[in-house]
């Protein structure tokens, strides 16, 4: 390094490998040697993690204002076992609109090389080679830009800074009548309302479910009201009918409400403001003031309009009468906790269904299928947490599902369950506690509606409605469980530090005009883990002790830090929250560590 270049710790980068390989590169296998000259993003990543999405939207504008000299990789790192299937990989590259190449690796290998602990984690590599910065979470794009301005310098005075073209290659379009559908939603008319979210659109398909009425949207992302040719939307997903004969649409991306007009195809804004919100942010007023935070889908119950509110891990309300948004359940913190809406704990909802008593969810992190009562309290039918999922029927106490994104209420009382990673249909009956499989064989099932005797799935991995008539019998299907596939931190018992480490970017300091910039939280599953340690406070680092008597389990760690540009002559500073939630599988072992570094932002010196 010449004198002048800013000190910052390096660290030679391991080989990138991974079985499955590379994606959108044209075929093209790199290694790390022939990325040298380039500065290197690595996006640790898994497709069904709601924070990794929000992550590539935060990167989009890095890789277009840099794209001659920064390669962001996406390091393909599964949660779930359907994750680690090569093809479910390839389906969620263009799903998501990722526009860069991405390394499929299935057994974590690079997860372990890099000591990754969560999703999403990003990882800069200089154009020596070497890793010169961490973070974990989102809320980190202006500090990798300057730290990319800086290198750019830097490395551009050394020579040591190649330009061109990055190796990314689009695959080709495909041209079928719907790509990767979310949601759908039967309307009086007979047809279908169907989101096709790829295509940034809505589409009403006929009575047969397949042939196309009229499309709705200009196809390109935005966030954009007017006519059906005019309008635009970012990924929509969950749709809703609401009292004035209008659909409700979470438009996902965009986090907004918007509301059609079947009449005219006219698309309003009902809520949101286009921006994400974050801790600080107001949790309810007027509806089109206050942030909302990737809006999965809708349903209306008790006079309102419920938004599973995937991206805060809450469920809010919107009241058409007095124009307003609020929290209606959730804390934020990702996990299952049943009990008064205010205490309650989800984990990315998804789905949404009503009746006249329950509002049913798929809690898809969970791997759960929950329901709030009229009084506002939440209730868990099945599952166990974030870490426990497979296909597993029999008792609701002991039965799986894996990552369900969608619910229906059946006339009879009980609930089908759009057992997304399973690629099943399965059915909860609240009168026998038992849950059975429908249907399998589905790919990627994310959404189902009642049409007569019949059920129609938006088979989203197939592009497609598929109409299947409600089963008398269930499926008999082999029992699978799994755990998730990450491998766990050993550690000593008894005392162990827990270190949060945050390194404001450069030009920054922490925010401390109104009082403490930094938050941390910490749980375990089971509860009994922790001793001491637990709760919240301000501080990053925290003395924990662990039960002896307690083998192995889950430590949850939420962190923030707010940070402000360190310019005294700047009265209005701009400012930035980061912010992570991990679980960290741990074993309780003698010769384990007493040390849990957690890198928020920097690296761990």
């Amino acid at each position: 390094m010449t004198d002048s270049a800013p000190r910052r710790v390096r660290v030679r980068a391991p080989e990138l490998t991974g079985k499955g390989g590379w994606l959108n590169t044209g075929d093209t296998q790199y290694t790390l040697a022939d990325l040298r000259g380039r500065i290197v993003v690595l996006d640790f990543w898994t497709f069904c993690c709601i924070n990794c999405l929000h992550v590539l939207d935060e990167l989009r504008e890095l890789e277009e204002k840099h794209r001659d000299t920064v390669v962001i990789i996406g390091v393909h790192s599964p949660k779930f076992v359907h994750e680690a299937e090569h093809r479910a990989v390839v389906d969620a590259v263009e799903r998501y609109g990722v526009e860069h190449p991405v390394l499929d690796d299935p057994e974590l290998a690079t997860w372990k090389q890099y000591a990754v602990r969560a999703w999403p984690t990003l990882v800069v590599i200089d154009p020596e080679g070497y890793v010169v910065a961490q973070h974990a979470g989102e809320g980190h794009a202006h500090a990798i830009e300057r730290l990319v301005e800086e290198l750019e310098a830097e490395h551009g005075a050394k020579g040591t800074l190649r330009r061109g073209d990055g190796p990314y290659v689009p695959p080709e379009p495909e041209p079928t009548t719907l790509r990767f559908p979310g949601k759908a939603l039967p309307l009086p008319s007979g047809t279908f309302l169907v989101s096709d979210t790829t295509r940034h659109q809505l589409v009403e398909l006929a009575e047969d479910a397949e042939t196309v009425v009229r499309r709705i949207g200009s196809g390109t992302r935005g966030f954009t009201d007017g006519g059906p040719d005019q309008a635009s939307f970012s990924e929509p997903q969950g749709l809703a009918l609401l009292d004035d004969g209008s659909v409700a649409v979470a438009d996902t991306v965009n986090h907004a409400l918007r509301r059609l007009d079947l009449a005219t195809g006219t698309v309003s804004t009902l809520a949101g403001t286009g921006k994400q919100w974050w801790q600080g942010s107001a949790r309810s007023g007027p509806a089109r003031e206050v942030d909302l935070s990737s809006p999965w889908d809708v349903a209306v119950f008790g006079g309102k309009v419920w938004i599973a509110m995937a991206g805060v891990h809450q469920l809010w309300t919107y009241d058409p009468v007095a124009d307003t948004v609020a929290v209606a359940a959730g804390t934020t913190n990702e996990g299952l906790v049943d009990g008064p809406g205010a205490e309650a704990w989800f984990a990315q909802p998804s789905g949404l269904a009503a009746t006249a008593e329950r509002l049913w969810l798929a809690d898809s992190e969970t791997s759960a299928l929950r329901w709030v009562d009229l009084d506002g309290h939440v209730h868990t039918a099945v599952g166990t947490g974030l870490f426990d999922f497979g296909h597993r029927d029999g008792a609701a106490g002991q039965a799986l599902f894996q990552h369900p994104l969608g619910v229906t209420a059946l006339p009879d009382g009980s609930v089908a369950v759009a057992d997304t990673y399973n690629h099943a249909l399965r059915r909860y009956d609240p009168a026998t506690g038992e849950v059975t499989t429908l249907a399998t064989d589905l790919r990627e099932p994310s959404d189902a509606v009642l049409d007569g005797a019949d059920l129609v799935v938006v088979e989203s991995a197939r592009h497609r409605l598929t109409r299947l008539r409600l089963p008398e019998e269930a499926v008999r299907v082999e029992s699978v469980a799994h755990r998730t596939q990450r491998a766990a931190t050993e550690v000593r018992p008894g005392r162990l530090r827990l270190d949060v480490v945050f390194q404001a970017p450069a030009g920054q300091k922490l925010d401390v005009r109104y009082g403490p910039s930094t938050r941390l939280l910490v749980s375990s599953t089971p509860p009994e883990l922790l001793l001491k340690g637990e709760g919240a406070d301000t501080d990053l680092a925290r003395e924990l002790e662990l039960n002896p008597a307690v083998p192995e389990g889950v430590l949850h760690v939420s962190a923030m830090a707010a940070s402000c540009d360190d310019d005294p002559a700047n009265e209005y500073p701009a400012c930035h929250v980061h912010q992570q939630d991990w679980g960290v599988p741990v074993r309780l072992t003698e010769g384990g560590t007493d040390r849990l570094p957690l890198v928020l932002a920097g690296m761990d010196e």
